[in-house]
């Protein structure tokens, strides 16, 4: 089995610098805050290309919008192999995959997004790195890709471009919905063209962090108007748009020390002031696990808790484990308790993925049995929608 203390240090901050691909920046001495950044750890090996799904294989990597980005490796299938696949050629700029996102000449988009390994403090002198190659069988390129940097997780249900939503309350009872685009605070100059088939080109950018910031989102924020939209010659005209394999993505603070200890204190992370120690009986729930809505697929934006409990099973090697999966109370019985039991299943399924002995764990659902608060309420059934570790064993 891996180990995985070593591998939590953690995230980062704003303000608002141009990118520039001119030169390549010294990243020898500075330490990356994105976890797998060259898309090298990953759950199984990609098969197809979805047009509608989600990024759920590629460690700590998500989409955050509807629109379906891709996985692709050595490994993989024909469609997603690599250096050839369903989109074009392309080897790897690391290792042995990489990512790819779509920004289409209207204004369907795809975005890669991820939580940093720490937040950003306010002052830090950050950079931003990350490199693309644009697909032959795009019908053309843009310029504007970018890197932005955000506190809280940003979602939508869009499969078009990302804009920032706040809900304005005018008078009593009555509210409207604000859209206007988002600002990264990296992002590649409209004027320098993003169109090399054949090599990676470095988008990168620096800025100062406000404090807080703790996910990255990488995409095209911009209308297809103001995104620097060129029709290269040398281009197949397959695709209705701009098509990027992006690979080694780097945040670095380059005013930091370096890194002591990790903020993310595995030994505590489950505790509360009722149970100071890991006992066997010990109840503990995961707070950060994410599946499709009704479904049982496992969401990597549950990675940095699943992280958490390998380390701490990774830390006690003799502890066996069983995973409970618990819903609210809508639904019926037999529903609530087939998606509960799929839902604790999959868990297991990520944890021996990644290297834990089957024999440690089990897992269990039990439905609507066990509400932890009210189902008459939305957060009460929030609270209630949870999967829990119990110690089984020492």
């Amino acid at each position: 089995m891996k180990h995985f203390g070593t591998l939590i240090p953690l995230l980062l901050t704003l303000l608002s610098v141009n990118a520039q691909t001119d030169s390549l920046p010294d990243t020898s001495t500075h330490t990356n805050l994105v976890y797998n950044g060259s898309f090298e750890e990953y759950r199984s090996c990609p098969k197809r290309i979805d047009a509608v799904g989600v990024l759920s294989i590629v460690d700590c990597w998500y989409q955050p919008t509807k629109g379906s980005a891709d996985y692709y490796n050595v490994c993989g299938s024909k469609e997603c192999g690599v250096p050839v696949n369903k989109l074009g050629k392309q080897h790897p700029r690391d290792g042995q995959g990489y990512c790819g996102i779509y920004c289409s000449r209207n204004d369907y988009r795809e975005y890669l997004q991820t939580r940093l390994r720490r937040k950003l403090r306010a002052g830090d002198s950050i950079r931003l790195t990350f490199y693309v190659s644009l697909s032959e069988e795009s019908t053309g390129a843009v310029s504007t890709l970018a890197g932005l940097f955000t506190n809280e997780r940003i979602s939508d249900t869009v499969r078009s471009l990302f804009l920032y939503k706040e809900h304005e309350q005018l008078a009593e009872g009555i509210s409207q919905t604000v859209t206007r685009p988002y600002e990264p605070q990296i992002m590649n100059p409209a004027n320098r063209h993003l169109d090399n088939t054949k090599e990676w080109q470095c988008v990168t950018g620096t800025f100062v962090a406000k404090g807080g910031e703790q996910y990255i989102t990488l995409g095209n924020f911009n209308t297809s108007e103001r995104s620097g939209y060129t029709d290269p010659d040398s281009l197949t005209q397959l695709l209705p748009g701009a098509y990027y394999y992006i690979d080694d993505v780097r945040v670095e603070c380059l005013n930091c020390p370096p890194p002591e200890a990790d903020d993310l204190n595995v030994d505590s992370a489950y505790l509360t002031s009722e149970q100071p120690t890991f006992s066997v009986g010990g109840t503990f729930v995961l707070k950060e696990i994410f599946f499709e809505f009704d479904k049982s697929t496992l969401l990597q934006q549950s990675f940095f808790e699943l992280m958490k409990l390998l380390a701490l099973l990774d830390m006690y090697p003799q502890m066996t484990i069983e995973i409970g999966g618990h819903t609210d109370g809508k639904g019926s019985e037999a529903y609530n308790q087939r998606l509960s039991e799929n839902r604790a299943k999959a868990v297991v399924d990520y944890l021996v993925s990644k290297g834990v002995d089957a024999k440690r764990l089990k897992y269990k659902g039990y439905g609507k049995t066990m509400p932890v608060d009210s189902n008459d309420t939305e957060e009460g059934r929030a609270k209630n929608r949870r999967v829990e570790f119990k110690i089984l064993s020492m």
